[in-house]
């Protein structure tokens, strides 16, 4: 199984992540999250969805989106984050139609589009599972400076048996594709949920 980054290109996209956070640590009193606008790129991409669907950011026009990087298999980062943002999105109550969860794959070697929209499904109908191919993937984290790595399966495990690993962080956009929040894992439900509300009453 090939690696999408070499070990120097991985530290180098987590510290650029680490500089991003330094920049935006000083968290104004507007927001609980750290606030990224203009410190990251707008809303793109074109990727494999469910049912041989083409979805890109077009699609996700009007609707605050909560972008998230992992994978299907992932056994405690993913599910974890993933249920948070769904009370998150139950505790907009009306506004919940005006967010997507965005989930895509950095493991698209396992992670087909029917099977990434089954695994967002469980969590919220609404949530949107993506992937695509290795550029694409590769291309999008490097837009967000998302970090990530496919080990190499270990001698005598078979071909699909393997780690990946990836940083953490849910990105946030208006109905507008702007980049506008981004939440850590240490970040509450509560606070998620507030600064998505202050978000939305400014789009109206």
């Amino acid at each position: 199984m090939p690696q999408l980054f070499s070990a120097r290109p991985w530290r180098a996209l987590l510290l650029g992540l680490c500089v991003l956070l330094a920049a935006c640590s000083e968290r104004s009193e507007d927001w609980s999250l750290y606030n990224v606008r203009g410190h990251l790129p707008d809303l793109q991409f074109k990727l494999a969805g469910a049912g041989g669907k083409t979805v890109s950011s077009d699609d996700m026009r009007g609707k605050a989106v909560l972008l998230f990087f992992g994978y299907a298999s992932c056994p405690d980062i993913c599910p974890t984050t993933m249920a948070q943002l769904s009370a998150v999105v139950q505790q907009l109550g009306d506004q919940a139609d005006r967010v997507r969860i965005v989930f895509v794959s950095v493991d698209p070697h396992r992670d087909t589009p029917d099977m990434l929209q089954a695994y967002v499904d469980a969590f919220n109908k609404q949530a949107v599972g993506l992937t695509g191919t290795e550029k694409q993937i590769a291309d999008l984290a490097r837009r967000y400076r998302v970090a990530y790595q496919i080990e190499k399966p270990r001698p005598g495990d078979a071909p699909d048996t393997y780690e990946v690993t990836h940083s953490r962080g849910v990105y946030i956009f208006d109905g507008r594709g702007k980049a506008r929040l981004l939440a850590s894992d240490t970040d509450s439900v509560a606070a998620v949920t507030g600064d998505l509300k202050r978000l939305l009453a400014s789009a109206d």
